[in-house]
């Protein structure tokens, strides 16, 4: 097979090039993009004894020269790309959030862009891999809300919680806000630091709510913060909400366990709550919880890295759901240590 990329110089995009470099079902990678040809080392100088070049995006010559396209481009671009691709029912996994949200108005709220069309909304899939089928145009989720919706998925489904108490405290290393330079991501900045961002307003919110509602319509908002910490990758999930009467610990775990005892990514460690470094360089989320009968609170703490199971990583397991492949096959299962 031969897989597209056209994004391949941002985090997630280079971080998905080795993925498919070393998948071995990929016979070839070819790269596109919409800025004049360079080759592959002069856009990710990690990858200098690559001989790759950037080819002129020609929706046309993708589609007949591969068998899927990988979008890892900005927001605001897949949503004026997609139409071509949809119309010919040819595969696409958008890593953006362009076509994550069902409602246009909602897109246009958040990401303050204009949406894409109304009906390629509604044909795109959101590509949740533990919980949604593949579609032939897969909306790959937010690394927040991958690892929020992993966290919360059992306790909503089975409608154990009071809706109204969800709290999400979210923290990210500094390679989840991208390449660009802003001033909150120099080293004098962020590093020894700590800050609160996007308070009320990030753009995984909706897509987040929208899942959660699809599994319980009862659902109305949560609250969600996040704060940006001095590490480079990694995501750290700390949701936490009042449980309905009559359950104890032991029983929150064993709604876990029916939830993910079969989902090859997802580890599930009962009390014993994760770490970041655990998942480090993984396709992996790991989860644990810990109940407090005084306040009737649970806390579901939930690692992910935010460049593979939270973008790339998720990316190509929902390729491997798409075309019929082992779930595993091409990604990274043993974290990075120390």
């Amino acid at each position: 097979m031969n897989a597209a990329i056209l994004g391949v110089s941002g985090y997630s995009g280079s971080v998905l090039y080795k993925l498919l470099k070393e998948h071995p079902k990929i016979d070839k990678v070819n790269l596109y993009s919409r800025k004049p040809r360079r080759f592959l080392a002069e856009a990710v100088t990690a990858f200098k004894n690559q001989t790759e070049s950037l080819q002129e995006y020609d929706p046309q010559a993708i589609m007949a020269e591969n068998d899927v396209l990988f979008l890892a481009t900005p927001a605001g671009v897949s949503s004026q790309l997609a139409s071509v691709f949809m119309e010919a029912k040819f595969p696409v996994i958008d890593l953006s959030g362009d076509l994550r949200l069902k409602k246009a108005a909602s897109y246009e709220k958040w990401y303050q862009k204009p949406a894409a069309a109304t009906k390629l909304l509604a044909q795109a899939t959101y590509g949740l891999a533990e919980f949604e089928p593949a579609g032939t145009y897969i909306a790959n989720p937010g690394c927040y809300a991958t690892a929020t919706l992993l966290a919360l998925a059992p306790l909503v489904k089975e409608d154990l919680l009071q809706l109204d108490s969800i709290i999400v405290d979210a923290k990210s290393g500094l390679a989840g806000a991208g390449k660009k330079l802003t001033e909150t991501s120099h080293y004098a900045y962020i590093n020894e630091n700590a800050q609160a961002y996007k308070v009320n307003c990030h753009q995984h919110i909706p897509e987040i709510v929208q899942e959660l509602q699809t599994w319980n319509d009862k659902l109305e908002a949560i609250q969600f913060t996040t704060t940006l910490i001095p590490i480079t990758r990694g995501i750290m999930v700390s949701a936490y909400a009042k449980v309905k009467p009559g359950f104890a610990q032991a029983d929150l775990e064993a709604v876990f366990t029916k939830y993910y005892h079969d989902k090859k990514w997802v580890r599930f460690s009962g009390s014993d709550l994760p770490a970041i470094k655990d998942v480090i360089q993984s396709n992996y989320c790991d989860i644990g919880l810990s109940y407090n009968p005084v306040t009737n609170t649970v806390l579901v703490v939930s690692v992910i890295d935010n460049l593979l199971k939270g973008a790339s990583g998720q990316a190509v397991q929902n390729f491997n759901k798409l075309f019929g492949f082992e779930e595993t096959l091409g990604l990274p299962a043993i974290p990075a240590w120390p």
